[in-house]
């Protein structure tokens, strides 16, 4: 750990040319005595770095000197993938693993590329999750990951929507897929490839045994497939609808992308009040119903019937509701 930390000054030092104590221990997560013994340990080993009193000053490394200590271990090569997810990786528990690939590889690059990087990091930014919703908690999320890296087995209890709400089964973890702030496991095991949230899962237990992996399978491009197949196994029926000009252009907005996109494929031409009527697909009518309420009146379902009357019957019970007295 101690030695991990001197490497990491060494870099520190050589990617930004000048830190002081304090700014080195808020980086490492230390304490300042830790820095200033460890600051002590590298110029005993012959490390050319120098201290600066006052207010500007701060430690910095004699011109020219760079360390050779640039290679990455086998876990660092690993996470390279994630070096522009820095939530992500500490989700799977590989923040402190990640930081130390990305202060190597600054400290691998000239300077003028290594200026251009540090102002690529000052100015962007990847934020996962959608707007107003909290990412998912997964306590199990590390183990998980670690039995998709090492092929491994796991045994599962589940919490699923449909009855048994409750089961167990023995899985072989694909891969992972974070979508919108949420994980999901792919799964093979059993008849078919499943999906698992991560979140969902109630205990997880890593087996010693060992699987093999399905030769060619590729999970970005099975992940594609099952979006497509689940919004086309929930999507089974369809509503027509008339919209304002106002609701028609704020759908992409309000709605999914498959609900937005079907209005906009659909769409006749504006009647004489510059209305537009659209066809899109629906899960169910209780499901539909939030998603056209908050169109408000800028939107008249014309189909189905039973929509039609769903959403009557509801605005019906908040006229009484709010008609009554305070």
């Amino acid at each position: 750990m101690r030695a991990s930390r001197l490497v990491s000054i060494m870099l520190l030092l050589q990617n930004r040319e000048r830190m002081t104590a304090q700014e080195l221990a808020d980086t490492l997560e230390v304490s300042v005595r830790t820095v200033y013994r460890d600051i002590e340990s590298l110029s005993a080993a012959g490390v050319p770095l120098y201290g600066e009193p006052g207010h500007d000053g701060g430690y910095r490394l004699l011109g020219g000197f760079r360390t050779r200590l640039t290679g990455l271990t086998t876990d660092e090569a690993d996470s390279l993938f994630l070096t522009g997810l820095p939530m992500a990786a500490a989700d799977l528990g590989m923040g402190a693993v990640v930081t130390a690939v990305q202060r190597k590889l600054m400290a691998s690059l000239p300077a003028e590329l290594r200026d251009r990087a540090s102002r690529i990091a000052e100015r962007f930014h990847l934020d996962a999750p959608a707007w107003y919703r909290e990412s998912d908690r997964a306590p199990h999320l590390s183990a998980v990951a670690e039995a998709v890296w090492n092929n491994r087995s796991v045994r599962v209890r589940y919490l699923r929507w449909a009855e048994p709400r409750e089961i167990t089964r023995v899985v072989e973890p694909y891969g992972l897929v974070l979508k919108a702030g949420h994980w999901y496991l792919v799964a093979g095991g059993t008849e078919q490839l499943r999906t698992y949230r991560i979140s969902r899962i109630v205990d997880l237990h890593v087996l010693d045994e060992r699987f093999e992996r399905p030769e060619g399978f590729d999970l970005a491009d099975h992940w594609q497939n099952y979006l497509r197949f689940f919004d086309a196994r929930r999507h089974q029926g369809e509503a027509t609808l008339r919209l304002s000009p106002s609701a028609f252009y704020r759908l992409p907005h309000l709605w999914d992308s498959a609900m937005a996109d079907a209005a906009q494929r659909t769409a006749a031409s504006p009647d004489a009040d510059g209305w537009i009527r659209v066809a899109v697909p629906i899960e169910s009518i209780e499901q539909a119903l939030p998603e056209l309420l908050k169109l408000g009146a800028d939107a008249e379902i014309l189909a189905p019937a039973g929509l039609r009357e769903h959403i009557t019957q509801t605005l019906d019970a908040l006229t009484r509701i709010y008609r009554r007295p305070v």
